[in-house]
């Protein structure tokens, strides 16, 4: 079982960045595929990025392409989006996800 805490949303300007965390606890993180996605106000849930196990493999949506950033340490059980360049239809809440488990989401909102 794993439980998936993300923080680190908050409140930035066009062009700014934040970098988001999921922190993991439970044996099984370091075992699968970590994935990040986000909702914004009256969408639905979207794919922003996953990262393998191992951290050998990275998917990045086309969307956030050559701004956002995904990483890992196994050795920490935490994981990392890293959102520079942010626009405001990067608003949404964010959520970590593995698995069947999901994170309870971090806001993010971008605005002047």
């Amino acid at each position: 079982q794993v439980q998936l805490v993300e923080s680190g949303g908050g409140f930035v300007q066009p062009g700014g960045s934040l970098r988001l965390s999921c922190a993991a606890s439970g044996l099984a993180f370091i075992d699968r595929t970590l994935n990040w996605y986000r909702q914004a106000p009256g969408k639905e849930r979207d794919f922003v990025a996953s990262i393998s196990a191992g951290g050998g493999h990275v998917d990045v949506a086309d969307s956030v392409k050559g701004r956002f950033t995904i990483s890992r340490d196994n050795s920490k059980h935490v994981g990392w989006l890293q959102m520079n360049s942010l626009k405001p239809e990067d608003t949404a809440v964010y959520y970590c996800n593995q698995g069947a488990w999901w994170g309870k989401g971090t806001l993010v909102t971008v605005s002047s």
